[in-house]
């Protein structure tokens, strides 16, 4: 106990520095203003944010970035309440009740329930990060290379076949993943592999390109030709208004808490996530209610539950990235990509190494949360009127800030091109109902896996049975095998029910 005291105690000194609060603070408020913007979503703001964190300390970088999340969460649940437009699946959740609250004239109420909630589940998730993270990195002290391919081959496969409905196109998006990230200068030998002669790719695809033009591009284009505008809440929102009422605090305390738990144990889970997370919450609360008719026509509950289970899901989501190296979504996944810019190795050194990153960015979630309280609970009508600026305005300047914050990176004009690149095969994977986020993943830890798994046969002389001998590696390997096939083989047999479904027809 008074290990973790003095942990909480350095990383507070790192988190309410003046340096600390004010890129906790920036990140914040700019992940709010894009979030709240309908249609770009939390990966997109990420993305379209990033740049900035490189030009700054890891640390405080790492602060900022983390800042954007959550302020772009809530953005998005502010949009999604306001016009329901979600930005993200997990926004929509929250919108599904939200937006009749608001069309019922309980905007304010939908709002600061929302914001409280987030609060709630953000604490629970801090909880079990700063418990369970260090415990958990001195176990994962002891992996060997086998250990960690099996963690992060399960950490693709599950977040491919889990939660998505169409596994088979997930799996491929991971292999394209993972051969994009073949691209450069192989570890071993230095030999070029795939880079067609240009030496600005032997440090592989730039992440940030990449990760903007599959997140951020996609969502602009098909928001970009929009003229006509949504509609938007007209009246005046005063702080008073928004009070929820003594019943709505009753009914909405259990859900909350219910919320925060179901989020903390899905959140730590590769491959579930948020989405997962809100989605099962909101259904528990639909099965518990004494009034299960009034979900979908502006049930508090039904803001308050996924709201929380969805911020106890992000703030847990760091405990595998955090201590293993092994981000379990995509977001956490730039989070690590961002960290391996900066020169820090991901996995369970960097607590040990690095104790004033991890516990002053354990710390400023706290922080910033109320932050987020503070900032959103009196300005929730300035972003009701951000909302009102025309698309034909708004997007150029999102897509000219985006190419400058590209350029500003490596200073070279053939990042530019790579962000368009991935954008046409963003809205292309669209289009055709592709997952885009197995892809990142595959993309930043194929790196990783490939590192890894040639030191795992180093030392094994080849034999690829040194995956299976090892207590740990070899469950995990069975594991992932067993995930693999049976998402094959839910795929072959919902093919064969739908042929079968079609034969009378034919006939």
């Amino acid at each position: 106990m008074s290990e973790l005291l003095s942990n909480l105690a350095l990383g507070f000194s790192v988190a309410a520095s003046v340096s600390g609060l004010f890129y906790c603070f920036v990140g914040v408020f700019l992940g709010t203003v894009v979030g709240v913007l309908p249609g770009i979503g939390i990966m997109a703001t990420m993305a379209m944010l990033m740049p900035i964190t490189f030009h700054i300390e890891p640390t405080f970088g790492l602060i900022m970035l983390a800042g954007i999340y959550y302020g772009a969460s809530f953005g998005g649940s502010t949009a999604a309440i306001l016009m329901n437009l979600p930005g993200t699946a997990t926004s929509a959740v929250t919108g599904l009740d939200g937006y009749p609250m608001a069309r019922n004239g309980r905007a304010g109420q939908a709002l600061f329930m929302t914001a409280i909630a987030s609060f709630v589940g953000t604490m629970f998730g801090v909880v079990l990060l700063a418990g369970f993270s260090v415990p958990l990195s001195r176990v994962a002290l002891r992996f060997g290379p086998q250990e960690y391919v099996a963690l992060m081959a399960l950490g693709l496969i599950a977040a491919s076949v889990i939660g998505t409905g169409r596994s088979t196109r997930s799996l491929a998006s991971v292999a394209l993943g993972l051969a994009l990230g073949l691209i450069g200068l192989d570890l071993n030998s230095g030999m070029a592999r795939f880079t067609f002669g240009q030496t600005v790719f032997y440090d592989g695809l730039p992440l940030v390109a990449v990760a903007i033009g599959l997140f951020g591009l996609p969502e602009i284009i098909s928001n970009a030709g929009q003229r006509d505008m949504p509609k938007v809440h007209q009246g005046k929102i005063r702080l008073r208004d928004m009070m929820p009422t003594r019943k709505d605090w009753r009914r909405s305390g259990m859900p909350m808490v219910r919320g925060s738990g179901i989020g903390g144990f899905f959140g730590a889970l590769p491959g579930t996530g948020g989405l997962v997370a809100t989605f099962v919450s909101y259904a528990v609360e639909r099965r518990v209610s004494k009034h299960p008719e009034e979900f979908g026509n502006g049930a508090i509950e039904g803001v308050a539950a996924p709201e929380a289970a969805n911020n106890a899901a992000v703030q847990s989501a760091f405990i595998p990235t955090l201590s293993l190296g092994i981000p379990g979504d995509p977001v956490m996944a730039i989070m690590l990509g961002v960290m391996m810019i900066h020169g820090i190795v991901p996995g369970p050194d960097v607590i040990q190494s690095r104790p004033d990153l991890f516990w002053g960015l354990v710390v400023s979630f706290v922080i910033g949360n109320i932050m987020l309280l503070i900032l959103n609970l009196p300005l929730i009508g300035m972003w009701i009127r951000l909302l009102k600026i025309p698309y034909n305005l708004l997007f150029p300047v999102i897509v000219s800030l985006t190419c400058i914050g590209i350029y500003s990176v490596n200073y070279q004009v053939v990042d530019i091109f790579v962000l368009l690149a991935f954008g046409f095969l963003g809205v292309g994977m669209k289009a055709l109902n592709f997952e885009v986020a197995p892809l990142l993943l595959g993309f930043v830890l194929g790196p990783l896996i490939e590192v890894y798994f040639r030191r795992a046969q180093a030392v094994s002389a080849g034999d690829l049975g040194t995956f299976f001998e090892r207590p740990i590696s070899g469950t995990i390997t069975v594991i992932t095998l067993a995930l693999l096939a049976w998402a094959i083989g839910s795929a072959l047999w919902k093919g064969h029910a739908a042929r079968r479904a079609r034969r009378p027809q034919d006939a």
